[in-house]
């Protein structure tokens, strides 16, 4: 069969899609005509010519795959949009074999009965834009005579319409295949020269390399190839390849992070210190060093490997190698191909990954589906060792088609797993259009966010500071919210910095949430208080969402971190930070009362970093919560112990909090620390306080008195040791 050539193609669709918006400006009923609902749903036909021409092709985005039928008569290609929706206008870019009689139809239900919306029996073929009114959560196109002796062939197939309160201004369609990114991404690909390439990497290094707080982003994006590069990331840095596997995209060189700036103590030449470095990722990239050489990657909380492939380096080092401290971090979805050495990296946590092996332990390693891990052992080693992951979606990434069209791959739903997503084979998991996100940058207006995320659009986040006036409210189930390079959310007048409202399957990753001067009660809400739903087919997940209170330039205020009301939520690596170091610091200055409030159940969260807040640092009131892996240190500050005490003969808050009514709560690998540096003779009665009953289960925890500086009298309730000066760590196998 003949094809359009792609550039016509393409034209097509970009002239169809102007026409669309300057005919729905005309009208008056510019949300609903130019928001396209059809993308990536699930999609059934009555037959396929063959593999290579599946009906999900018609809804991809994609104008270089196609959807053909069998030879015969009559044949139909049906949408589901999730819900019912105003059908306003149906596109059919019809390959050569096109329909000449055929009839657009809705219904409520997959099976019928159908309500024919539009007909004809003088189809032209070509790209057909046919404005329609109808209603109904499935679209179906019933093909009665095709124009050739073959099938019926469709390159995509667009459902346009409304599914109820759509408002704002027009968004138009992103280019997917040439994405404004910003000024704050670099993309390269193997034509970039070498030289080139590494200037800027080196650039964004000297620039990054000590600026812990400041208001530079940066995202390193590199096409599928093989580069010789030195990436050496320093803050808020992100480096990404972009193809749909890590081994897409080869680099000969490092993905490194140096402990090289931070002194430790009063040795002017002894700058091994890599406990705050923090926010910067490498993800999705299999890296070769040069050969013999090992790999570094010496970092603190906030700072993920996430779907990497380190191949030839004899080893990688979580810590400086030399006589310096680093302070947690994560592997996930990654395979590290020989040995992992953690060296003096105090806590970490490896989920869904592969090692040759592992060597190293301080206070708390924690590993979760993870082959290659050492055997359990607790506490000395300190090796915690689950078996499989019950339930995780990995990250969604971005990532460039053969065609040179950017899309988002959502990866699937896994149960009960263990090793990485796409080792074994590809990736399950579907992929979404760039075409279908609105790609923001810092001074894209608050309206213009949440317009298109009410007309069903998901939100792509380029790098950079983002001043809200209100907050990013996902109402869609499904939405996908993507930060790139450290993309940061501020909200300027006590709102919260984004809310999700109680539906399946949101996903939000990459974020860097920053409070504002003016308090606000949350700053990250997931599910409405009250919330009742049973998501646990398709929760929402977050991904890499990170909150700091304070310690910038500006002043930082907020009750409440991150709330989950929602049920059945996945929390894929939280760093919940009230500052304890840089500007507006302070007891009474950087406020805030609880990092995590967990209201929902059936909540689970992989590498939950909690820190310095002044109150429960994590408060959980749902049944089934699940924790892998807790750090935590309690708030440096305290002035006196009358200022912080939680009552009923109770010194301090605990940090981590299971409420009194909760009869199901279990937790692995948890671990938390005090350097009460203000007033050492401040004590904590515990660290972890829950309510007595066989339901809650608590395995291996530690509490450390960091250099004998403040006291936790017990670890969990009443039970395991004093830590303080004479006894710096305590050690508890079990609770109950």
């Amino acid at each position: 069969m003949s094809k359009s050539p792609p550039v016509l193609r393409r034209l097509l669709l970009l002239v169809t899609a102007a026409v669309l918006i300057a005919t729905a400006l005309v009208s008056g009923r510019a949300q609903a005509a130019v928001t396209l609902l059809s993308q990536g749903k699930p999609v059934t036909s009555s037959s396929t010519e063959g593999a290579g021409t599946p009906a999900a092709a018609a809804v991809d985005g994609n104008t270089g795959t196609r959807w053909s039928s069998a030879f015969s008569d009559p044949q139909w290609l049906q949408v589901d949009l999730g819900a019912t929706a105003a059908v306003t206008r149906v596109v059919l870019n019809w390959e050569t074999a096109a329909g000449k009689a055929f009839q657009l139809q809705v219904s409520d239900n997959a099976n019928g009965p159908w309500t024919n919306i539009y007909s004809t029996t003088t189809g032209t073929g070509g790209v057909q834009s046919v404005d329609v009114t109808g209603n109904g959560r499935y679209v179906r196109m019933l093909g009665t005579q095709r124009t050739t002796g073959y099938g019926y062939s469709l390159w995509e197939f667009q459902v346009y319409g409304d599914t109820g309160g759509g408002t704002g201004p027009v968004i138009p369609p992103t280019d997917p295949m040439n994405p404004d990114f910003g000024p704050n991404v670099d993309v390269f690909t193997p034509a970039t020269p070498q030289a080139q390439m590494q200037a800027r990497l080196d650039q964004v290094a000297a620039q990054q390399h000590t600026n812990q707080f400041g208001t530079q982003r940066n995202a390193l994006l590199f096409k599928p190839g093989t580069y010789t590069a030195d990436v050496n990331l320093g803050f808020n840095t992100q480096v990404a390849g972009l193809g749909l596997s890590p081994d897409h995209v080869n680099i000969n060189g490092h993905v490194r992070v140096e402990a090289d700036w931070l002194q430790q103590g009063d040795n002017p030449n002894n700058k091994q210190n890599a406990t705050q470095n923090f926010w910067r990722s490498a993800e999705n990239m299999a890296v070769t060093p040069p050969n013999g050489q090992i790999e570094r990657w010496a970092v603190a909380q906030a700072a993920p490997y996430r779907r990497m492939h380190l191949k030839g380096a004899p080893e990688i080092q979580l810590w400086s190698g030399g006589d310096g401290w680093a302070s947690g971090g994560l592997f996930a979805d990654t395979k590290i191909d020989n040995r992992v050495v953690s060296g003096a990296q105090q806590q970490w946590i490896s989920r869904n990954s592969e090692f040759g092996s592992w060597a190293g332990s301080v206070w708390n390693m924690v590993f979760v589906g993870t082959t290659g891990a050492p055997p359990q052992h607790f506490p000395d080693p300190a090796h915690t060792v689950v078996g499989t992951t019950p339930v995780i979606r990995e990250k969604p990434f971005l990532y460039v088609d053969n065609a040179g069209s950017y899309n988002v791959f959502v990866p699937a739903l896994r149960q009960n797993s263990s090793g990485t997503s796409w080792s074994h084979g590809p990736a399950a998991g579907t992929s979404i259009s760039l075409s279908q996100f609105l790609v923001a940058k810092p001074d894209t207006p608050i309206a213009t966010i949440n317009a298109a995320l009410d007309q069903g659009k998901h939100l792509l986040l380029t790098p950079g500071i983002y001043h809200l006036t209100d907050a990013i409210k996902v109402t869609k189930p499904n939405t996908v919210v993507l930060g790139l390079g450290m993309a940061t959310l501020q909200p300027d007048n006590g709102t919260s910095a984004i809310t999700v409202a109680d539906v399946d399957g949101v996903k939000l990753g990459g974020l860097l949430i920053d409070a504002g001067a003016v308090n606000s009660p949350v700053l990250v809400q997931v599910g409405t208080p009250g919330s009742t739903a049973n998501h646990a087919a398709n929760p929402t997940s977050l991904h890499d969402v990170f909150v700091r209170i304070g310690g910038g330039s500006h002043l930082g205020k907020a009750t409440v971190s991150l709330q989950v009301n929602s049920n059945n939520v996945i929390g894929d690596h939280m760093w919940l930070w009230r500052a304890d170091h840089g500007d507006q610091v302070g007891w009474t200055v950087n406020t805030a009362a609880n990092g995590l409030v967990v209201n929902g159940n059936d909540v689970t969260m992989y590498g939950l970093f909690v820190e310095h807040y002044q109150q429960y640092e994590t408060l959980w009131n749902g049944n089934g919560g699940r924790t892998y892996f807790y750090q935590n240190e309690m708030p440096y500050d305290v002035p006196n112990q009358s200022s912080w005490t939680s009552g009923g003969g109770t010194q301090g808050w605990a940090a981590y909090k299971v409420a009194n009514n909760v009869t199901t709560h279990e937790a692995w690998g948890v671990g938390s620390y005090t350097f009460f540096q203000t007033t050492p003779s401040i004590v904590s009665s515990h660290a972890f306080e829950v309510a007595d009953t066989p339901g809650v289960r608590f395995h291996d925890l530690v509490t450390v008195s960091l250099g004998g500086v403040g006291t936790i009298n017990h670890v969990i309730n009443n039970a395991g040791a004093t830590a303080n000066l004479a006894n710096q760590q305590s050690y508890l196998v079990s609770y109950p």
